[in-house]
């Protein structure tokens, strides 16, 4: 039986490697401290039945419980590679730490011991057996990435055939095809996703009255009848002059009024997204810095689809906009309004449009948001590292920090030192993780030391993660008005700046 208790002979993890029941385990631990002799430096103690192999670890106890036939020595070195093991999996060696990773250790323990007897592994095998690796599950999840891949390729040659029908049936004075309008709600997320990038048009369909039901003798639908039937009766009613929105757009309108809002969620919502992809080297100098931002529009009220965006750019350095090709450039270039070229038309209802787009590009360091300096330095076998952080856009609240440095493998847990913040050691994938809950102005710059055996080299790429409800550029939609009459609409805005990659080389 291997346990890890404290000093007074509570069991804190136990794993039995033989039947044994719980009463007999605990009485076990219980007897171990009193049979111990303080002046004796064995690190073993016998009684009639059984043998205690332990090693003091800080406040707790590693023991081992064997049979006295058992061969000591084994038994040491065994006892050796639970010691060494359950630092990988624990950041202290302390109760609650050990009893948050019990799992973690438990399964290592069975890797160590099985049915009894030793297993022959190291600390290395062990961490990969008990990381499950599968060259099965890699195989299966670039497949299955493959076919997604393909079906999303395949969604956009679709969307793209939908739209050419559709210019060549405006293109001969013939009715669009009934597969939907500008931003059709039934469509799938990715194809929703590539028709709002192109903002098709179409004018709202106006329902005409039913038409008198004819005298003579008809066939009547049946359900489970074939579509071509349906385009048939369709396109006799459209060569009588009759104007008719097909099923499917009024199913798919009435499915996106069942769809319930977001709290706070106006008729009218954008949502203001940006994201941040920036590379810097490790002795300084920005290398490439690449902002991409979008103003998504939606409106869930029919009464508010004409309607115009005033957006306010505050941007000084020189970011690159672009409107959709079917917004009035004109208008937003001379008064910095968002509206359709024809007035009369009207956004799409219950879709996501993209109204506005805008790009940064630049190799300026006074640009970065959030700098990290990260300077390992050897000590004898050990490496020293301090790493820092400080907030340049001070305008900005980041939530959410994690600063992610890499380890060197097999050498167990870093020793922490000064920190701001808090930190996460994971073992199994070699990373230590720098959390900071929210970096802004009032918190702009913090440090982490710690020390770990390894070279300078080890310790990067660093990788920086986070979010913020305030976007880098500073364009906002300050004000929304309706095109007839020019009076004011109520709306809600939701900004996200978000990142795609942020490493230190």
């Amino acid at each position: 039986m291997a346990a890890v208790c404290t000093k007074a002979g509570k069991a804190i993890v136990s794993r039995q490697f033989v039947e044994m029941t719980r009463t007999r385990i605990e009485g076990l631990l219980a007897a171990f401290p009193k049979l111990m002799n303080t002046g004796k430096q064995h690190t073993f103690v016998e009684t009639e039945s059984v043998r205690y192999v332990y090693q003091p670890m800080e406040k707790l106890y590693m023991v081992l419980i064997t049979t006295k036939n058992s061969n000591i020595l084994e038994d040491l070195e065994t006892l050796r590679l639970f010691s060494r093991v359950i630092p990988e999996y624990c950041r202290a060696l302390e109760e609650n730490e050990i009893s948050e990773h019990c799992f973690d250790l438990i399964f290592a323990f069975d890797e160590i011991v099985a049915l009894g007897y030793r297993e022959n592994v190291n600390l290395a095998q062990i961490r990969t057996f008990t990381e499950m690796d599968s060259h099965e599950e890699k195989v299966f999840r670039a497949v299955r990435e493959t076919q997604e891949r393909e079906a999303k390729a395949e969604m956009r040659r679709k969307a793209k055939e939908l739209q050419q029908a559709r210019r060549d049936a405006e293109r001969h004075g013939k009715k669009a095809p009934g597969f939907g309008g500008f931003g059709s709600s039934a469509v799938s997320g990715g194809v929703t996703a590539m028709i709002t990038e192109t903002i098709i048009e179409t004018e709202k369909p106006k329902v005409a009255p039913a038409p008198a039901r004819p005298s003579g003798p008809s066939k009547a639908l049946k359900l489970g009848a074939k579509g071509k039937e349906v385009d048939n009766f369709v396109d006799k009613l459209k060569s009588e002059g009759e104007n008719i929105m097909t099923s499917v757009g009024k199913r798919s309108a009435e499915a996106a009024k069942v769809l319930t809002s977001p709290i706070n969620m106006e008729s009218v919502h954008m949502k203001i997204e940006e994201k941040i992809s920036l590379t810097c080297g490790r002795d300084g100098g920005l290398q490439n810095m690449e902002l991409h931002g979008m103003i998504m529009l939606h409106i869930s009220d029919e009464k508010f689809a004409r309607i115009r965006l005033h957006v306010e750019n505050e941007d000084k350095r020189g970011v690159q906009l672009q409107t959709h090709p079917n917004v009035d450039k004109k208008l937003f270039t001379t008064e910095s309004q968002i509206g359709l070229k024809n007035p009369e038309k009207s956004f799409p209802i219950n879709s996501d449009v993209g109204v506005l787009k805008w790009r940064l590009q630049t190799t300026e360091e006074s640009f970065i948001p959030l700098t990290i300096n990260c300077w390992p330095s050897e000590s004898g076998n050990s490496c020293d590292v301090n790493i820092e952080y400080e907030l340049q856009e001070e305008s900005l609240e980041l939530n959410d920090v994690i600063i992610t440095i890499p380890l060197p493998s097999g050498v167990g847990a870093p020793v922490i030192g000064e920190i701001d913040g808090e930190y996460r050691h994971d073992s199994r994938r070699n990373l230590l993780e720098w959390c900071l809950p929210v970096i802004d102005a009032k918190n702009k710059s913090g440090s982490l030391e710690f020390s770990i055996a390894g070279q300078p080299n080890d310790f990067f790429p660093v990788q920086v993660s986070f979010i913020s409800k305030k976007n880098y550029c500073n364009i906002q939609v300050t004000k929304v008005t309706q095109v007839d009459g020019n009076s004011p609409v109520r709306f809600s805005t939701e900004t996200t700046f978000l990142v795609d990659k942020y490493e230190i080389l």
